[in-house]
Parts: structure tokens; C-alpha cells; sequence
């Protein structure tokens, strides 16, 4: 499957936001938030292992005059791959628990990401119809979004909770015109996934992760990280942080290595 990078803006109103719909079962369904995603200016459309063919007649039938961010979707055979390009990721759930705290509403969600995609690629990751994500796809992810539904029909619809996540996005690029707020440049997530696996096999040699459940414990500092949102600088002090710890412990990650991960 292909990976891409993300679009140069056009200027400071353009939002590079990417709609990453994972494992999704209907076509009217895509179709319907290919439609969303334009009634909002959006178009980047991702697909991470459609289960039906987002180029059917009921696909069509449904997005309108959208038709043609079905044709340009990508699509993707992991949600890895779908990220690649992107600095900042917010899956959305509606179940709560362990690994699933500091959950954001729509519109404090929508805050937060508009600084950050006028400069770079933001995705909004939304789960399978039936299950959602799962906790590993949403360990990809640096925040999470829940909506606040009644707790007699909890789920909503993927398209309506779609649309309600770029219509809290357009309300705050309305409110924010005009204005610009400094922010760092952050990480990608192929960078910042490796460093995790990184931290993951150094925390395992030195014996401080359960090999049984490593990820028990990495997803706590994976919360605690993304937090405080990483750039480049602050991912490659961390790396050699964890390098010095694999030469201590006998376990020297190659620094030739260290380079090609972060390309």
C-alpha cells in the first residue's frame, strides 16, 4: 500500500487535516463522510483496509457531489502506514478505562489541533462500525476524543461522528481567522514510533517492563509523552537516552541503525 506526505498548505488557512477511517464495513458509510468531508473543506480521505469497496455505486450514491474524495481516497494496509506522514493523531472512542484517560471533547479536541495543522499533517482516526479501535491502534494515536452521547444508545453513526468532529473543526478555524498561535514543530509518527519500540526493547533488557506484558507500562509513558507533545530534537534526546542504556546493558543499538529509523 502507499504512504504519503503531506500537502504543502496554501497558506495559513489551510488546514492539512486527514480523515482516517480503519477497517470500515459500509459503503454508504464512506461515501457519506466523503460527503461530510467536503461540506467542511476537507479532502484527504484515508482508508486503512476497507472491508467494502469505497468506489461502488452505494459509495457514490451517498457522497453526492463528493464523488471525487472518494476517487482520490488512499488507501492504506495499516494505520501505521496511514500516520506516517502526519505529526499529531486523534482516535476517537467512546469506551472508557486503563490506557484510555485525558479523553477530549470535539471541541476542546478542535482547539488543539488547529495550530498544529496549519503547519503540518493532523489525522482524525475513526473505528470499525461494530467495535471501534482497537487499544492498539489507538496507542498510534497522541490524543484521544470521545463524544458526549447518552448512555442508553452510547455509539454513534461513523459518518455522524465524522461530521461532528470537522464542523467542531471549521467553528474553530471561524473563531481563530486572523490570528496565529506559535507552536513547535512536532514529531511524525514514524519517528515517534521508533522511538517507542526503541524504549520498549531497552526497558526489556534492563528488566523493567514485563516481558510478559511489556505493553502494560509502555502505554503509560506513551501517555505521558504525547502529553507533552514531542518534536524531532526532543525524540532523538530521548533515543540516545535509551542508547546509553542499551551500551550500559550490553545492548548497543547501532547508531547507523538510529539514522535509518528516523529517515
Amino acid at each position: 500500500m502507499n504512504q504519503i506526505e503531506a500537502a504543502e498548505p496554501e497558506g495559513p488557512s489551510v488546514l492539512q487535516l486527514a480523515v482516517v477511517l480503519v477497517e470500515p464495513q459500509g459503503a454508504l458509510n464512506i461515501g457519506s463522510v466523503s460527503r461530510a468531508m467536503l461540506n467542511f473543506g476537507f479532502t484527504d480521505l484515508r482508508l486503512v483496509n476497507p472491508q467494502v469497496d469505497h468506489l461502488s455505486q452505494d459509495a457514490r450514491l451517498m457522497a453526492v457531489k463528493a464523488a471525487t474524495v472518494l476517487e482520490n481516497a488512499h488507501v492504506f494496509a495499516s494505520l501505521e502506514d496511514a500516520l506516517a506522514g502526519c505529526v499529531l493523531s486523534f482516535g476517537t472512542t467512546r469506551r472508557f478505562g486503563r490506557y484510555r484517560e485525558g479523553l477530549l471533547h470535539p471541541e476542546l479536541a478542535a482547539n488543539r489541533l488547529l495550530p498544529i495543522a496549519q503547519e503540518d499533517s493532523v489525522a482524525l482516526v475513526f473505528g470499525r462500525e461494530d467495535r471501534g479501535l482497537f487499544t492498539s491502534e489507538l496507542d498510534l494515536c497522541q490524543h484521544f476524543i470521545t463524544i458526549p452521547t447518552d448512555e442508553n444508545l452510547p455509539s454513534m453513526n461513523l459518518a455522524q461522528a465524522v461530521s461532528l468532529c470537522l464542523y467542531e473543526v471549521s467553528k474553530a478555524k471561524g473563531r481563530s481567522k486572523g490570528r496565529t498561535d506559535g507552536q513547535k514543530k512536532l514529531a511524525s509518527n514514524k519517528n515517534l514510533e521508533s522511538m517507542y519500540q526503541h524504549m520498549r526493547q531497552s526497558l526489556l533488557d534492563i528488566g523493567y517492563l514485563d516481558p510478559k506484558n511489556p505493553d502494560h507500562i509502555l502505554r503509560s509513558f506513551r501517555r505521558i509523552l504525547s502529553r507533552s507533545g514531542l518534536n524531532d530534537r526532543e525524540v532523538r534526546i530521548l533515543r540516545g537516552l535509551f542508547n546509553q542504556i542499551d551500551l550500559y546493558s550490553g545492548h548497543k543499538f547501532s547508531r547507523k541503525s538510529l539514522k535509518e529509523n528516523e529517515g
